[in-house]
């Protein structure tokens, strides 16, 4: 029984006469820099959408993560002054399936002053048990002493540095909801001392809000028995419709209710959005990098008649000068987004140490928290997000490698040869 052996899809020969085209040479000069700025565009294209797409999605995780670990995934407001039955409230909303916790809060804001500086914050009032259901707050917490004291607070680590605080001082609370008065309403003054310093790197929570007993609130801010916000934290926050839903018809009409998808919807279709527009402006260089392929690659084809003239008198097929340019082409395009994918990689492994490098040689301060939210640069991979990229960059160069590779094979040895 013969066995035959089938061809290979590229033979030796074609491989060896492609990688030489794909080489310099002097004669070739201006083509061999056509091909090395269309794999230097290709690398710049992929390694840009990888670090680009990176920062994007860490920038939303972070943010996410931080938003979600400090509030409430659905939240209750009454629609007059408070909420009274605010733990018979809470239980029952507890024992909801998918309910993880729920922690009755007060929200307000007020002046916090010190004896050199003056700023505004954000009480969130929360009992000492519940607050170590907050895990972005009981797991960043620096400095405290909160948790053993009734009348304290509990501050952000850049709110005590731009005060110049610590626990060693106090903090001089201005409310203007205060009493009324024969001559108007005057404002609440009270001085608390500083029990806790919590760190979580968001820079809007960490200079802006200060967490403060509950029972000590109610009794500053005039609520006597109750609150006004319930919060509550469900066992997955991507499923809060439902949720929402059995929370509705256990209280009925008598609370605002929203989750935090509504109250955060702007900002993350802002983010989602930018995303998308940095996607397709970015891969506009790689767009650029291919139709570069395609120039150098008819330019190599028209320096290479002869070659080819000859190849085809000697026996090569129009499949094998079609397979010549197109190894040639498709190499710009491997070596580029391999080289791509490992610089971008690099890259984004290493972010924040880049960042703060820049910013040290440039005196600037780049990605300023106050301006980002966040104290450091985040960037995280989507294993699948890469995966299209490269698709799309190989894609790219394979489909800018076909036209110049057939228009090669259709040159007419005989022609070629009469006029040399």
């Amino acid at each position: 029984m013969n066995h035959t052996k089938e061809p290979l899809p590229f033979s030796s020969f074609e491989w060896k006469i492609a990688i030489r085209y794909f080489k310099s040479k002097k004669r070739e000069g201006f083509i061999s820099i056509i091909s090395f700025f269309s794999l230097i565009g290709i690398i710049l294209g992929v390694a840009t959408l990888i670090i680009v797409l990176a920062v994007m999605n860490g920038f939303r995780t972070e943010l996410l993560d931080k938003i979600l670990g400090l509030n409430g995934h659905i939240t209750l407001q009454s629609f007059n002054d408070g909420i009274t039955e605010y733990e018979e409230l809470s239980n029952k909303i507890e024992s909801l399936d998918g309910v993880n916790s729920v922690i009755p809060t007060i929200y307000s804001q007020v002046m916090v002053s010190t004896e050199n500086e003056t700023t505004g914050a954000i009480i969130k009032a929360v009992s000492n048990k519940n607050i170590k259901n907050i895990p972005k707050i009981n797991d960043n917490l620096i400095k405290s002493d909160f948790y053993n004291t009734e009348a304290g607070l509990l501050i952000g680590s850049r709110m005590s540095i731009n005060l110049m605080v610590d626990l060693t001082n106090s903090l001089t609370l201005i409310s203007p909801k205060g009493s009324q008065t024969p001559f108007g309403t005057t404002p609440r003054i009270k001085s608390y001392p500083i029990n806790g310093i919590f760190n979580i790197g968001m820079s809007e929570y960490d200079s802006s809000f200060i967490y403060m007993p509950l029972d000590e609130a109610q009794k500053y801010f005039n609520l006597k028995e109750a609150v006004n916000t319930i919060e509550v934290f469900v066992d997955d926050p991507d499923d809060t419709k439902q949720i929402s839903i059995d929370i509705g018809n256990l209280v009925g009409n008598k609370y605002y209710i929203s989750s935090w998808q509504e109250q955060n919807r702007t900002f993350f279709t802002a983010l989602e959005i930018e995303r998308d527009l940095m996607f397709i402006i970015v891969s506009l260089i790689v767009l650029v990098a291919g139709l570069n392929i395609i120039s150098g690659l008819i330019m190599l084809v028209k320096d290479k008649n002869s070659d080819i003239a000859i190849l085809r008198t000697i026996g090569a097929s129009r499949n094998s000068i079609i397979r010549i340019f197109f190894i040639t082409g498709s190499s710009i395009g491997v070596i580029g987004t391999s080289i791509g994918v490992c610089v971008g990689l690099i890259f984004c492994h290493n972010i924040d140490a880049i960042r703060l490098l820049i910013s040290k040689i440039t005196g600037t301060d780049l990605f300023s928290p106050e301006m980002y939210y966040l104290t450091k640069l985040p960037a995280l991979i989507n294993i699948s997000e890469l995966i299209s990229v490269i698709i799309m960059a190989l894609s790219f160069s394979v489909l800018a490698s076909i036209y110049p590779s057939w228009k090669a094979s259709k040159i007419d040895p005989v022609e070629v040869l009469r006029h040399e």
